[in-house]
């Protein structure tokens, strides 16, 4: 009697199942969690909200999701076959029309579970080390007979099969039986759904929205991909993004700037078929753990809005402060962008803003090593100066000098990666061979050496002729006085403000803009040129 109410509820949740809604491809997105090097051998689940698990894969196109069978166990692990545990199986020579049928036989034979293999549904049974332990058990379930369900006995006939290379195992968590197995071979990828509306689910200690994708390169660990609404993914990325105490007009502005960001990404895709990382690389998103009332409302009223710029998504990059000024793109990477130019930001400093200023001091001898570690190919340095600045005053280019009179110039972002700083807005003072300064005059921006002046030791000052050895400032503000560095001729000092590479929005500018009483759009239409706004979908 037990057995057959299990099959009645069995059939009850495959109806239901056949009557969820089906997702909307422009409203979907695949978020990387683990993949390549961090690759797992298996991954576990654990629902937090919700009930059971649907089986199958996510659709390449459409990302609809399409059912092949359905758990009811609460916790359950996913692992590659054949990489942790012992994986040959008898399988039985029969498909099956459907997963509940292969289910109905499965509960009849001892340690069988149902497979989706190639295609077809399957019977498989059993866990060996080696083939020969397989064809021995083969023939041992020779002796099974199975019930159908129009209640006819089968003999169970079946062979031994070797481990499966795209294959991965669903074990309830904890336990070694197993539960079901799918086949990765081709384009699909095993897909984990838990049952129930607004789900979230345990994964690695966070909460997750959506559902899981399970993709195996042969012979390789399982990529862990979230398979996510796009803004049940923006949810997730608000409160590890920017404070969810910030004004909620600041929020809701990054609510639109990541969802957009998202829409543009798909670097990762060729490789790993996934749209979005969930790392700095990308935008950090963990889920559900740090969500609160003020971040989810950011995200709801908000919600399908995107930035376009002339008809297109616009890469909507951020970074947490500018420094006084954001940047043009080209400025800082390759390609301009029509809708990410720079210009003086007047918000930031209404605001107090955590490390908004930083200084670091280089020996020429720590410039050499670091430059040498980086790939450079310099002498002792014994000269460094930023030689190039953007019309909003950022550092353009730094350029070295070495023992041998051998100069070197990095540009663009490299200033501040090689360097270290926190951001593109700087000064370098000190260690020029003469012990002055190079430096702007107060009514010129820098965008070249035009207008700059050399204050010798003594305080006066003469036109920079390009031979004096000097550092040049690019930040546009009164000269410098011989006391304002070093000018011991033993290094360089490194002077600036903001945090980021300044490029679009900045999150303390949009804090500060909301705190003055602008609404998120205001804040979009500053930071980002010629945007509109506009649904998803």
């Amino acid at each position: 009697m037990k057995y057959y109410f299990r099959l009645f509820l069995l059939a009850l949740a495959a109806a239901a199942l056949l009557t969820a809604p089906a997702w909307a491809a422009e409203d979907t997105l695949k978020v990387g969690l683990y993949y390549g090097s961090s690759a797992l051998p298996s991954a576990n689940l654990q629902n937090y909200q919700g009930s059971g698990y649907r089986l199958g894969w996510f659709d390449e196109e459409s990302r609809d999701f399409v059912e092949v069978g359905w758990l009811e166990e609460e916790k359950i692990t996913m692992s590659a076959d054949g990489v942790s545990r012992p994986a040959y199986h008898v399988e039985l020579d029969r498909v099956f029309d459907s997963f509940l049928d292969a289910l109905l036989a499965a509960e009849q034979i001892k340690d069988a579970f149902p497979a989706y293999i190639d295609g077809e549904y399957r019977v498989r049974a059993g866990s060996f080390a080696s083939r020969e332990e397989a064809e021995i058990a083969a023939a041992t379930y020779a002796t099974y007979t199975w019930e159908d369900r129009r209640g006819e006995a089968r003999p169970f006939r079946g062979e031994a099969v070797p481990p499966s290379a795209t294959g991965v195992n669903i074990t309830v968590t904890g336990a070694s039986d197993l539960l079901f197995q799918f086949d990765c071979s081709g384009a699909r990828a095993l897909g984990v759904q838990p049952e129930g509306s607004d789900t979230l689910t345990w994964f690695k200690g966070y909460k997750w929205y959506g559902g899981f994708e399970y993709r195996r390169s042969t012979g390789g660990s399982l990529n862990v991909i979230n398979v996510v609404s796009v803004d049940d993914y923006v949810r997730g990325v608000l409160p590890y993004e920017m404070n969810s105490a910030w004004p909620l007009e600041a929020l809701k502005a990054q609510a639109v700037v990541a969802r957009t960001y998202a829409l543009c990404q798909s670097k990762h895709y060729a490789s790993y078929r996934f749209d979005v990382c969930n790392t700095v690389d990308c935008q950090v998103y963990q889920g559900a753990n740090l969500a609160t009332a003020n971040s989810d409302r950011a995200a709801a009223e908000t919600a399908g809005i995107g930035v376009s710029y002339q008809g297109r998504w616009a890469e909507t990059v951020y970074c947490s402060s500018n420094g006084g000024a954001s940047e043009n793109a080209e400025n800082v990477w390759s390609e301009a962008r029509g809708y990410l130019v720079g210009k003086e930001d007047p918000y930031e400093g209404t605001i107090s803003i955590p490390g908004y200023t930083y200084s670091v001091h280089y020996t020429f001898g720590q410039l050499t090593s670091l430059l040498q570690s980086k790939g450079y190919s310099t002498g002792q340095v014994s000269s460094a100066y930023v030689s190039q600045t953007t019309p909003t005053g950022n550092a353009a280019a730094v350029t070295f000098q070495d023992k041998n009179g051998k100069t070197l110039t990095i540009t663009k972002e490299a200033c501040r990666l090689v360097l270290g700083t926190k951001s593109m807005r700087f000064t370098i003072t000190g260690g020029g061979g003469n012990g002055g300064y190079c430096v702007n005059n107060a009514e010129t921006r820098l965008p070249s050496l035009e207008g700059v002046y050399v204050l010798s030791e003594d305080g006066s000052a003469s036109a920079y002729s390009g031979r004096e050895a000097c550092a040049a400032t690019s930040s546009g503000v009164s000269p410098l006085s011989p006391a304002s560095g070093p000018a011991s001729g033993d290094g360089i000092t490194i002077t600036g403000t903001g945090n980021g590479h300044g490029v679009g929005m900045s999150q303390y500018g949009a804090k500060a803009m909301a705190e003055l009483g602008f609404g998120y759009e205001e804040i979009l239409r500053f930071y980002y040129t010629d945007i509109d706004l506009e649904r998803i979908g």
